[in-house]
């Protein structure tokens, strides 16, 4: 279905001028195209991953070895969306104590290449475009959205 302004009221709750690379924590949900169950269902009060949501879980939890200035807190997978906190990391900080970022001026200082911040939007568009890339495989459908 193509946008129509006149049904679609979808507004973006982004912020206005927010640097989206800025090292913190984020709150992401993802909801599946026209809210499908696609990912298992709930049983006992438990979800019940299908092959689907195994791949949805199994990519999220790959992240960090694609981004390495990201790090994953909780998450969680519903039948028909995801919940999940990511974390962008400075890549001057360093990790102490309670994992909270402290200043390293030696790093800062060192000459030390340091691999690139990427935005948040590029972690969640590879997330969702590879997600999607391998349910469409397993289901015999290339190109279809999830």
């Amino acid at each position: 279905m193509a946008y129509d302004p006149e049904i679609h009221h979808r507004k973006s709750i982004r912020l206005r001028g927010y640097d989206y690379s800025a090292a913190g924590r984020y709150f992401v949900t993802i909801c599946a195209e026209e809210k499908a169950c696609l990912f298992g269902g709930i049983a006992s009060g438990q979800i019940e991953l299908n092959d689907y949501g195994r791949i949805v879980e199994n990519v999220w939890k790959e992240l960090p070895s694609h981004f390495p200035l990201i790090e994953l807190d909780r998450f969680v997978l519903m039948p028909n969306h995801f919940h999940a906190i990511v974390v962008i990391i400075d890549p001057r900080a360093k990790r102490v104590g309670a994992g909270f970022p402290h200043p390293d001026s030696e790093s800062e200082t060192s000459g030390g290449e340091n691999p690139p911040l990427r935005a948040l939007g590029d972690v969640i568009r590879w997330f969702k475009y590879e997600s999607t890339k391998r349910i469409n495989e397993l289901r015999g459908m290339a190109g279809r959205r999830i």
